[in-house]
């Protein structure tokens, strides 16, 4: 009787622990948009990969878009329950550093493999593409090769853009606009005006107007075609060089000063950027590793073509006039 009793109570014991145990483990929040968090995206592998290293659990905390992660962080303040943004990019990484409420990341990043040195003491790359318009090449045989290209077309050739207010290509389009043409750029968008079929709120809702036949071209970026060759073995669907450059998307991702979990979230900054977390990104996110992966890159992506220019534009002066340009192109195509 007393063995039972003593191997009950050992029982019960271990019973009782593994849950406490469970529940000390620390659990990494991470805001994100949703494609990333998918079923079908990155999240899911970034998840299992670090979670196999950390001692953690990671959860997801899912937006409509990157710029609605930002726009909760900046309501919630010290207060969110975030330990970092993963999807923020160069676009608004000014307008995030402002708010004050990000650490710094403190990682060296001295291999990156990125179309322009990185400097940001802020924010740490996972991937990066051209903004580019993408088209059928069974409906649009001899595409654009410039914006005043796409202006002089037929006014029945449609294209699908997004919101610059919502969605991180639309603002893309903004700046890509406004770093090839400077002052001439409501000129370009006035011209652009008869060609758009809509302005959408997201980037899918403006892909799939174009998927369906309803847009001739919609912005995207010079790496959608690789999905559609890799998933459906589909050759058709290509990105448009224009001669003036392409503007390039990095996303980022970035720790909060109020995280309970610094260290911890430094370390899911590494293993972001690290080799073995980008070999996920590129047919998970369909967008570039930021380090250089040789022969675990799909060899697809070798075959994209990729433009031979990229336009930049500082982070303050983003940061600065972004919403000036903004309304530059609403007025314009209104």
């Amino acid at each position: 009787m007393v063995k039972f009793t003593c191997l009950a109570f050992a029982v019960l014991s271990g019973l009782l622990a593994t849950p406490a145990f469970a529940q000390d483990a620390p659990v990494l929040k991470i805001y994100t948009y949703d494609g990333f968090a998918a079923e079908w995206g990155p999240g899911p592998g970034l998840k299992a990969g670090f979670e196999a290293t950390c001692g953690c659990t990671v959860e997801w905390i899912a937006a409509d878009s990157s710029i609605g992660t930002l726009r909760r962080v900046q309501l919630e303040g010290a207060t969110t329950e975030a330990d970092l943004i993963v999807g923020l990019d160069t676009s608004i990484a000014g307008e995030a550093r402002a708010t004050g409420l990000f650490a710094e990341h403190e990682l060296p990043l001295s291999d990156l493999a990125l179309p322009t040195a990185w400097t940001d003491t802020t924010f740490v790359p996972f991937d990066y593409a051209h903004f580019a318009f993408v088209y059928d090449t069974d409906t649009v045989p001899t595409p654009p090769k410039s914006f005043k290209d796409l202006i002089a077309l037929p006014a029945d050739f449609k294209i699908a853009i997004q919101d610059p207010r919502s969605a991180t290509p639309g603002l893309g389009l903004v700046l890509w606009i406004k770093a090839a043409y400077g002052d001439r750029a409501a000129e370009i968008w006035a011209g652009l005006k008869p060609h758009i079929l809509t302005v959408t709120r997201e980037w899918s809702e403006s892909y799939n107007l174009f998927l369906t036949g309803e847009a001739d071209m919609a912005l995207s970026y010079t790496t959608s075609p690789a999905y559609h060759i890799v998933s459906e073995h589909d050759d058709t669907i290509h990105a448009a060089l224009f001669e003036e450059g392409h503007y390039a998307q990095v996303e980022v991702a970035g720790m909060l000063k109020s995280s309970r979990h610094q260290a911890l979230a430094r370390q899911f900054l590494a293993y972001l950027a690290s080799t073995d977390a980008q070999k996920l990104i590129p047919t998970t996110n369909w967008m570039l590793p930021v380090v250089d992966l040789g022969t675990a890159l799909d060899p697809t992506f070798a075959t994209l073509p990729q433009p031979s220019k990229t336009l930049q534009l500082g982070d303050e002066d983003i940061a600065a006039h972004s919403g000036e340009w903004i309304d530059e192109m609403l007025k314009a195509i209104q």
